[in-house]
């Protein structure tokens, strides 16, 4: 059985979301698992399709960059596919792990594209640091800050931090730091 598995990172990003689950239907997919999600973030859509998956099953996926956000963490997927007996297709890159020629082409095309994030991750951070030394990067505007004032008088009221975190719309971790200060 083909499995789907569609990822975008925000809501803003529907359009992708939606190309992904068309191409995945074209290609014949019998089950598609879907989710807006951070790569960072929890992933349960992705784990779901995993548990799902029985052996000879093949899990496909358009873009490397929607399974997977470092070598490693591509490693870690392919043993737990490889223990059940589950195939990886990559559509975009060519590549099915049911061959030995595919499992080599994606160990180095997994390696490459984790080279060229960390290279444009450098790049970003050279131009930071670029910016803030000409005085022209101010960061990000500290939200949980100006909302100081409200965070005491909330805490002052008997509010848990996660009660107060919520009504504000910020992490907790801002609320104890607002409260430490």
């Amino acid at each position: 059985m083909l499995i789907g598995y569609a990822r975008t990172s925000t809501l803003e990003q529907e359009a992708g979301l939606e190309a992904q689950l068309r191409d995945l239907r074209a290609l014949g997919c019998e089950k598609l698992f879907e989710e807006q999600t951070s790569s960072i973030g929890p992933r349960e859509a992705l784990e779901a399709a995993i548990e799902f998956a029985r052996e000879g099953d093949t899990l496909v996926v358009t873009k490397l960059c929607r399974l997977a956000r470092s070598v490693h963490h591509m490693g870690e997927i392919l043993d737990r596919l490889n223990a059940k007996g589950v195939a990886l297709r990559i559509v975009a890159m060519g590549v099915d792990t049911s061959t030995p020629t595919g499992k080599l082409m994606l160990n180095v095309l997994a390696s490459v594209a984790q080279f060229e994030r960390e290279m444009m991750l450098e790049r970003q951070r050279e131009g930071i640091a670029k910016a803030k030394s000409a005085g022209k990067y101010k960061g990000r505007k500290p939200t949980a800050r100006a909302k100081t004032d409200e965070i005491k008088a909330l805490h002052v009221q008997g509010l848990s931090m996660g009660e107060i975190a919520k009504r504000l719309g910020i992490g907790k971790g801002s609320v104890h730091r607002a409260l430490s200060a």
